[in-house]
């Protein structure tokens, strides 16, 4: 009971982190308090040194593991940094609603198309659930949607869920989540670098983009993929995906309760039907 209680707090504490990177992210585009390029570098940077950090103090204060570390792989860091490049660079100019709803569709359509080809079948009930979960995520970002003005822009947020659908994947299973974490952000590097040299002519560059990159990636990127990534090995990958449906709702109740603003009967129905699509799939039968 205890160790299911610590997974349900990590796996709420991970989409806590999503859901305030991307309005961190998305605030400093929009002032424009810095550019998509500075903000990806700084973000990747900063991931990856409180991550080493993590990881040396990890070692410092515990006893080495007879296995060695995981290394991260060339594959874990490419998907993970076409994702945050993507995702940066679309939401320039996509609206916040719409971009979510593309985002968050693509994540969930990639990872039950990966778990589909990896020979897993859902069940009825399964199905029901994320019909369900899917149709509140809908209902919430109906109100806040418009047609985007660039379609590129949501090409790239369309890739971009679909890359982190299979970062996410590709995480289940690897060993020393925080060590893999670490070394994926310190293989990102050289990739955010070629966007950073391609827009080096239209750097937007101010103390506090600086400080939103560093928290985001620090602290939501960082932190919070690493707990992804221990939380993933032990849920199933329609838990994953669907689960992630609720980012934006978090985003929406953290207005509410940081922001001040008003708790709407909207965003009560879409939160009881995206809670109630996901505990139809992970629930068992009684």
């Amino acid at each position: 009971m205890v160790n299911r209680l610590k997974l349900v707090v990590l796996f709420a504490i991970a989409l806590v982190a999503f859901a305030g990177n991307s309005i961190l992210n998305r605030y400093a585009l929009l002032e424009p308090a810095i550019d998509p390029a500075s903000f990806l570098v700084i973000r990747i940077v900063s991931g990856a040194v409180m991550l080493v950090l993590l990881v040396w103090l990890r070692s410092f204060f515990h006893r080495p593991q007879k296995q060695p570390y995981s290394k991260g792989s060339w594959w874990g860091a490419l998907t993970l940094s076409w994702y945050a490049i993507a995702f940066s660079y679309a939401y320039v100019e996509l609206q916040t609603g719409f971009g979510a709803l593309v985002l968050f569709t693509a994540v969930q359509l990639s990872m039950l198309a990966i778990t589909l080809y990896q020979g897993t079948r859902l069940s009825r009930r399964e199905w029901l659930g994320v019909i369900i979960a899917f149709g509140g995520f809908v209902y919430l970002l109906v109100p806040s949607m418009q047609l985007p003005s660039s379609l590129l822009a949501a090409m790239l947020m369309a890739s971009a869920g679909v890359a982190w659908g299979f970062y996410s994947v590709h995480g289940r299973g690897r060993g020393f989540p925080l060590a893999n974490t670490a070394f994926n952000f310190v293989r990102a590097i050289p990739f955010v670098l070629l966007a950073f040299w391609w827009q080096a002519p239209d750097l937007i560059v101010s103390t506090d983009g600086v400080m939103l990159a560093m928290v985001s990636g620090a602290i939501t990127s960082g932190v919070g993929y690493a707990i992804w990534y221990l939380v993933l090995p032990q849920i199933t990958v329609t838990t994953a995906a669907i689960g992630q449906l609720l980012v934006p709702l978090i985003a929406a109740l953290g207005g509410v309760l940081i922001a001040h603003e008003v708790l709407t009967m909207h965003l009560l129905i879409a939160a009881v039907t995206i809670l109630g699509g996901i505990l139809v799939v992970v629930l068992k039968r009684t």
